[in-house]
């Protein structure tokens, strides 16, 4: 399907020769042109600072496709359209020749096209080159134009409410906030963007959807992988800055947000504002009881030694840092009070899972004795992106026995068609302009004030209640003791096929 957009499009990649650009963008922008959805002239400029061979660049990003692309390895004919629009810059991000050579390049790629075009910056770069960056561009009228360009940050979007901003103010006074897309690519996979439309276009759930009819919530991201190289990222990171700040917390809000009087993405972005400013405050008293931090010890995970977080490289030998979060949260308005709404993610888990459980209250009149098992809407993100509901159901037989059984639906049956990764779907967005799937300045620091009670109470008590969990098992049993009395224990994918055989 066709965007309709014919402008042309100038992208630029800061960051060109890092892991982002080969397994991530350039592999989206590859099938993006293979799909026709990219404008019918485009050319992307790849900025880096180490000296490089164009021709020895393109093939290592051929060799990106081939490994990383959803669709395989790419057609010889089809990379070679691609490719020749693509072209590598050497250059440092701290010189000012960086700057104009590329302006160079982009002028006089907008005056052979004879007509004013979008130009998208991509800063696949480290936290500490955003500003620097940002301001070349500003200072040399690269992406003045806040109609046609925009620039692409990725997260983490500071490191706590007082630098997220700084880096906000430091931003807009440059660019037009309409021209900063602050990207989080969880909300560009296509069962995160189903939500939506499952909760807001049948309408048979809404009246289900608050405080009377459900009981709890649960948000749960599960990653097979240690930390590996990334120590020192992590070090200063931690779970609830790498993925509850952002990745949950935006899972919660389309879970939770109330439906916008239109698809619109002001009223769509307004309404997840809205979710974390309801979202309750927690005293550091508050935050022992219902939060649980974790920190991975030696196990294996599908039978191979894991090492301790401890002893992972560019990780202190005595370091607090948590691999593991599990919290319960509360969202103080109409719809929502009195709600739990769990969240869980953690490093060294025994599988890669993401799902989200909506588990409904109990009848308030039993009358089947075995009626035992409650409602629960599922809704996997990975690894099957899949979306159904447990209910009981008559045994077949002359005795009234109950059993739970699901209702599925799931994308690999209902659909012939792939699935488009989620930087895609993102950079698609960018390129039509639409910021429906991005972060506002104002939902970025909205996040940032429900964790910062967090960061702040373990910040005082450093090594207070830091829970171990071997690798290759589902975290501490305190995060299970958090559940009481609404679950016994967190939904597990596996777990849901034994308990309906």
């Amino acid at each position: 399907m066709k965007t309709g957009k014919t402008l042309p499009a100038a992208i630029t990649i800061f960051g060109a020769k890092g892991d982002l650009t080969k397994r991530k963008l350039i592999p989206a922008l590859y099938n993006l042109y293979t799909d026709k959805h990219l404008p019918p002239v485009f050319v992307i400029y790849c900025v880096d600072f180490l000296p490089e061979d164009e021709t020895a660049f393109k093939l290592d990003l051929l060799a990106g496709i081939n490994e990383f692309s959803r669709n395989g390895k790419a057609n010889e004919k089809e990379w070679e359209g691609f490719a020749k629009n693509i072209f590598y810059l050497q250059g440092d991000f701290l010189k000012t020749e960086t700057y104009t050579g590329l302006k160079g390049k982009l002028d006089a790629f907008g005056k052979k096209q004879k007509q004013n075009g979008s130009r998208i910056f991509y800063f696949a770069v480290a936290p500490r080159f955003i500003e620097i960056i940002a301001e070349g561009l500003y200072k040399h009228t690269i992406c003045n134009r806040d109609g046609l360009d925009r620039i692409v940050v990725e997260k983490p979007f500071g490191t706590d409410l007082d630098t997220a901003k700084k880096l906000n103010r430091f931003l807009t006074k440059r660019f037009a906030e309409k021209q900063i897309y602050r990207i989080d690519h969880y909300l560009g996979k296509e069962a995160v963007q189903n939500i939506m439309a499952f909760r807001f276009a049948n309408y048979v759930f809404e009246p289900l959807w608050n405080k009377k009819y459900i009981d709890h919530v649960q948000i749960s991201v599960a990653e097979e992988v240690g930390v590996g190289k990334r120590g020192g990222y992590y070090e200063g990171s931690g779970a609830l800055r790498d993925m509850v700040q952002n990745h949950l917390l935006q899972l919660l809000c389309i879970v939770a947000m109330d439906s916008p009087e239109f698809y619109q993405s002001e009223l769509i972005r307004d309404a997840k504002v809205k979710v974390l400013k309801d979202i309750r405050p927690y005293t550091p008293a508050q935050v022992l009881k219902n939060v649980i931090r974790g920190q991975y010890t030696a196990g294996n995970v599908h039978g191979v030694p894991r090492l301790p977080y401890r002893k992972e490289e560019h990780v202190l030998s005595a370091s607090n840092t948590e691999t593991f979060v599990a919290a319960r949260l509360f969202i103080d308005n109409d719809r929502w009070k009195g709600v739990p709404f769990f969240l869980r993610t953690g490093k060294s888990m025994p599988v890669q899972s993401s799902v989200i459980v909506v588990q409904f209250k109990d009848s308030p009149h039993k009358i089947f004795k075995d009626d035992i098992t409650p409602n629960r809407l599922i809704i996997s993100i990975q690894p099957e992106l899949e979306i159904s509901l447990l209910f009981e159901s008559k045994v077949p037989g002359l005795k009234m026995k109950l059993k739970p059984v699901e209702m599925d639906f799931t994308y690999q049956e209902s659909y012939t068609e792939t699935i488009p990764e989620a930087y895609e779907a993102l950079l698609l967005d960018v390129l039509d302009g639409n910021p429906t799937l991005f972060m506002r300045a104002d939902q970025v620091e909205a996040a940032w004030k429900v964790v910062m009670p967090i960061l702040d109470t373990w910040k005082k008590y450093p090594a207070k209640e830091l829970h171990l969990y071997k690798a290759g098992t589902w975290g501490p049993t305190a995060a299970t003791a958090l559940l009481k009395p609404y679950a016994k224990d967190w939904f597990r994918l596996s777990a849901r096929e034994d308990s309906i055989k």
